[in-house]
């Protein structure tokens, strides 16, 4: 395989358009490209989508620091962010700080912020939508 590469793919059952949102502005998410199902070239076979589901995220991609990732609102399954935590490496204690607590805001922290023999801030949490998220600094080389 000469180009190969792993991109997560999140499905946010019906809040992806919300979460793009919140991610813009509790950690600097550009977003690069965002469709409807409504805006698709093509239709969704007939019993694809619930009703009302036309004005939702059928893809989008955005950009965090110099990663990307894809989106959707899938096709109305109650999505469920398990198995797995997105991993925030920032520069300084004070953008890990708010991060963090940008992310945290009506979500649940697992680990609070600390000091760890790996990191001199670490912490971890699940947000509002229920991704799994640990933010520290980054380690240096």
């Amino acid at each position: 395989m000469s180009h190969s590469f792993v991109q997560p793919y999140l499905f946010f059952g019906g809040r992806c358009e919300e979460a793009l949102e919140f991610y813009k502005s509790s950690i600097g998410a550009e977003v690069q490209m965002f469709l409807r199902y409504s805006d698709s070239p093509d239709p969704m076979p007939p019993g694809t989508l619930p009703e009302g589901y036309e004005s939702k995220v059928m893809h989008a991609s955005f950009k965090v620091g110099s990663t990307f990732l894809l989106a959707s609102d899938g096709c109305g399954g109650n999505d469920t962010f398990g198995g797995f935590f997105l991993s925030l490496s920032l520069a300084t204690e004070a953008e890990v700080d708010c991060a963090f607590h940008a992310l945290a805001a009506e979500g649940h922290v697992t680990m609070p912020l600390a000091k760890t023999f790996w990191s001199p801030r670490f912490g971890m949490l699940k947000d509002k939508f229920g991704m799994g998220w640990m933010v520290t600094v980054e380690a240096k080389a």
